[in-house]
């Protein structure tokens, strides 16, 4: 584990884990089903990642777009990799829509939609909410 993943709540938010990248739920909601894919090394540059982490990181890819379609139906997506706080080599998954998804009876907005996401404005959710979320995830990733 490195502090990036421990930041964003691993192993509790744990959605499904690869060889060399971790699912995670990323506890301030943006939208629903907003993620982070995280690099398990400590790599702290992209390029520094073994080249098995690249072929590994399309089927990441695929598993999160099967799940999210199921889970959020959602329109768009954005990968951001931003690394200027959190150092280790992750990106923030962020599912897109026109319109509010619910779950739970918690309203989610995009409220960027159609521009970029609103990353200062997620839903926060308490700790047993999360870990509904994160089960009802799971689910979506067999």
């Amino acid at each position: 584990m490195n502090q990036t993943m421990e930041k964003f709540g691993y192993p509790a938010t744990l959605l499904k884990e690869l060889d060399h990248w971790v699912i995670l739920l990323r506890p301030a909601q943006v939208t629903l089903g907003s993620l982070v894919l995280a690099a398990k090394s400590d790599a702290t540059a992209y390029g520094a990642l073994p080249r098995e982490a690249f072929a590994e990181q399309a089927e990441a890819v695929a598993l999160i777009e099967r799940a999210l379609t199921r889970f959020t139906r959602y329109e768009r997506i954005n990968y951001l990799m931003l690394m200027m706080v959190d150092p280790n080599v992750h990106f923030h998954v962020i599912p897109r829509y026109s319109g509010a998804r619910s779950w739970e009876g918690v309203d989610f907005p995009d409220s960027g939609w159609p521009g970029p996401p609103q990353l200062g404005s997620p839903v926060q959710l308490s700790s047993d909410q999360i870990g509904g979320l994160v089960e009802n995830l799971i689910a979506n990733f067999r």
